[in-house]
């Protein structure tokens, strides 16, 4: 259910008449690009919900992916503490950066170790082309050729494995196991159209009701 709580006249401008909007993939928190939008930009994305924004060097409107087809559709806009940013988290429908990156900050000017916050839905995707696309030697393609029997045997397996990891109080087997059974999990999931985010509502939806439990 959506709801409307900004008040686009408590926003804080600059000079211009423009707010910076971060804009972020609600799926996997990437954060894809920077833009402006003035109050136009602003309710022409809350009628849409898609965004818009003001170019700077062309003076005027612009909704994404109106010539790319790389479209933003609108999840949630927040407003910070100051109320001068924004910040949109959206389901991109193709890449955000004109040069055909994902992401616009796909160049880390420092960066001590990889992140692993997007290992999932990475991992999700190669399952799904691999089913689409079979590769000579690939052990996913070999389980969707298997079938459904096939797959759940090797969850069985790989759950027996991580009950063992964890008898034996191994951090190391057990989170070897984990990933195992893990990614079993997630070929099953491809296998029957279970999303992550169909997981991920479930889960949301039994701690808001633990919470309302909890209050009462």
């Amino acid at each position: 259910m959506s709801k409307m709580t900004i008040e686009l006249e408590k926003l804080v401008y600059n000079k211009d008449g423009l707010i910076p909007a971060i804009i972020q993939d609600d799926r996997t928190g990437n954060v894809l690009m920077l833009a402006y939008m003035n109050e136009e930009a602003i309710q022409k994305t809350l009628e849409t919900k898609e965004t818009w924004f003001y170019s700077r060097s062309r003076q005027q409107l612009w909704h994404k992916g109106a010539t790319s087809g790389n479209r933003q559709i609108v999840k949630r806009l927040s407003v910070d503490c100051d109320q001068d940013a924004l910040l949109i988290q959206v389901e991109p429908m193709g890449p955000a950066c004109h040069t055909g990156k994902i992401t616009c900050f796909y160049e880390p000017a420092f960066e001590e170790e990889q992140p692993n916050r997007q290992v999932i839905h990475d991992l999700v995707d190669e399952i799904k082309r691999r089913r689409e696309n079979p590769i000579e030697g690939s052990y996913t393609a070999y389980l969707f050729r298997e079938g459904i029997d096939k797959i759940l045997k090797k969850i069985g397996e790989e759950s027996t494995e991580v009950v063992i990891g964890a008898k034996n109080r191994d951090k190391e087997e057990l989170t070897n196991e984990l990933a195992d059974l893990t990614y079993h999990s997630l070929v099953l999931m491809e296998l029957l159209d279970v999303a992550v985010d169909d997981v991920k509502n479930v889960l949301r939806n039994r701690r808001m009701k633990s919470e309302v439990k909890t209050d009462e």
